[in-house]
């Protein structure tokens, strides 16, 4: 027996960095005014903040197709980027600053982000880090942990489309993704256990907020999860796509995905569940290579290029793109393997205008890159 089928809704959220315009320096303590602005114009909800001052949230409506996507974000992006002008700073859609400084940041002062700084200390202010969060809606619950379960699998696969994390602290840190290298050191982050039921990982909770260990599920941090405000699974592991057309394009392949195990379940049949232990290694392997990992293919047991990879899943979604008329967005999906994303730009940027035998110059040329790519698309 089937469930009625998931309205698969879709709504994204990302998180950017706020920089000076002129010299691409990370904006430590911008006025509040500027967050006020942006609430105002661009509509309460839809932009908040986040745990450091330097970084802005915004998050689209919930929608019913990929061009509802586009637009909204474009909108926000675009309406951020206007309001910040005004105060001589500019958004940028990557994981961490180049360059900037940790130790430096001021975190947001309201109650929820005052607990976990008092509580995580140095690991919390060290998150420098920003990310993209895909919600699809399930209105079902056990099929919302049946999609977390085999979904796993996955998720090595979205990352490796994401990159935008090469630097850290000035340095390349020879990782494409070094975000994961930062939230990973948070508690219940990583790849979500396998759930047998809704009624058991509520129970997980009940037993953790019973024991003081979390105030809510929100404190449940995995790369893929149950939302705990809304009828949802939420997609974590990526980094934030610079690029708004990247961006939209792994939002539709999550929800394909989604689409499809539905479309297996419909017929009693579902993906193969493999071990976290298999799984971590592919996940190590998209955030160390991005878009020129190879990861395992655990059926064949050999390592794929990725653009293989994500050229298959294309093919075995190809109904579900058809069914959410976003066939374009999946082919954009297939030519990020082959173009490279935001971190293989930022790491040619920067060698180019001379990297470490003119970092100041390099560094520079690529927040320029970076605050251009943002935008690119957005007008």
């Amino acid at each position: 027996m089937t469930s009625q089928p998931p309205s698969l809704t879709i709504g994204v959220e990302e998180e950017y960095l706020l920089i000076d315009i002129e010299t691409g320096d990370l904006a430590i303590d911008p006025p509040e005014e500027l967050l006020e602005t942006c609430v105002d114009e661009l509509g309460k909800g839809c932009v908040s903040h986040e745990f450091l001052r330097a970084q802005i949230e915004v998050g689209t409506k919930v929608c019913g197709s990929m061009a509802e996507v586009r637009e909204d974000l474009k909108r926000l992006r675009h309406g951020v980027a206007d309001v910040a002008r005004r105060f001589g700073l500019a958004p940028i859609a990557a994981s961490t600053h180049p360059y900037a400084d940790w130790q430096e940041q001021v975190h947001t002062h309201v109650d929820r982000y005052d607990g976990m700084a008092h509580e995580m200390r140095g690991v919390i202010q060290r998150m420098l880090i920003c990310g993209m969060h895909v919600h699809i809606g399930i209105e079902d619950e056990d099929f919302r942990v049946d999609v977390i379960n085999q979904a796993r699998y996955f998720l090595p696969h979205l990352l490796c489309l994401t990159a935008s994390s090469p630097f850290w602290q000035g340095r390349d840190m020879g990782l494409k993704v070094y975000r994961l290298a930062v939230f990973d050191s948070l508690p219940r982050t990583g790849l979500p256990h396998p759930i047998p039921s809704w009624g058991e990982y509520q129970r997980m909770i009940d037993q953790m907020t019973s024991a003081g260990l979390v105030q809510d599920g929100t404190k449940i941090w995995w790369d893929l999860r149950p939302s705990a405000r809304y009828p949802t699974v939420e997609l974590r592991i990526c980094d934030i796509c610079t690029l708004l057309d990247d961006a939209v394009a792994v939002a539709a392949l999550f929800r394909c995905i989604v689409r499809l195990l539905y479309r297996l379940r419909a017929t009693n049949q579902r993906w193969r569940e493999y071990s976290n232990m298999l799984i971590q290694e592919n996940r190590w392997l998209a955030q160390r290579y991005g878009a020129e990992a190879k990861l395992v293919d655990f059926g064949k047991r050999s390592l794929i290029p990725i653009a293989d990879l994500v050229d298959e899943l294309a093919e075995l979604v190809h109904e579900d793109a058809e069914a959410l008329d976003c066939l374009a967005e999946i082919e954009r999906a297939r030519q990020i393997t082959r173009d490279g994303t935001s971190a293989d730009r930022q790491l040619a940027c920067f060698a180019a205008n001379g990297g470490y035998d003119d970092p100041d110059r390099a560094f520079h040329a690529v927040m320029d890159q970076l605050r251009e790519e943002t935008l690119a698309g957005c007008a």
